[in-house]
C-alpha cells in the first residue's frame, strides 16, 4: 500500500453514526470503510471521465447519433409498462 495521509472533512453526525454502525457490523474500522468508499468513488469518476473523453473524440471525428436512433436506443433499455386492468383502475 502506498503511503497514507490524514485528511479531514465535515460530515453530518447522522452519517458518522451510520458509518460506525456498518463498521461494527462488518468488524471493520471507520477508516477502512471510508477508504473503500473513496476508492469506489474514484473508480466511478475515472470511468465517467474516460466515457466523456471517448464521446468527445467520437464527436470530433463526426461519429454522432441522430435523434431517432437515440430514442430507439433508449427505448430498448426501458421495459414497457403493461396497461392496468379495469378493476385496478377503479381502486
Amino acid at each position: 500500500m502506498s503511503s497514507s495521509r490524514i485528511i479531514s472533512f465535515r460530515i453530518a453526525s447522522e452519517r458518522v453514526a451510520e458509518l460506525d454502525s456498518i463498521a461494527t457490523a462488518l468488524d471493520r474500522d471507520r477508516s477502512h470503510l471510508l477508504n473503500e468508499a473513496v476508492e469506489s468513488y474514484l473508480d466511478q469518476q475515472r470511468r465517467l471521465v474516460a466515457m466523456v473523453k471517448e464521446g468527445l473524440r467520437a464527436s470530433k471525428n463526426g461519429k454522432t447519433i441522430d435523434d431517432e436512433d437515440l430514442d430507439a436506443l433508449i427505448g430498448s433499455w426501458v421495459k414497457p409498462i403493461p396497461p392496468r386492468k379495469k378493476e385496478e383502475k377503479a381502486r
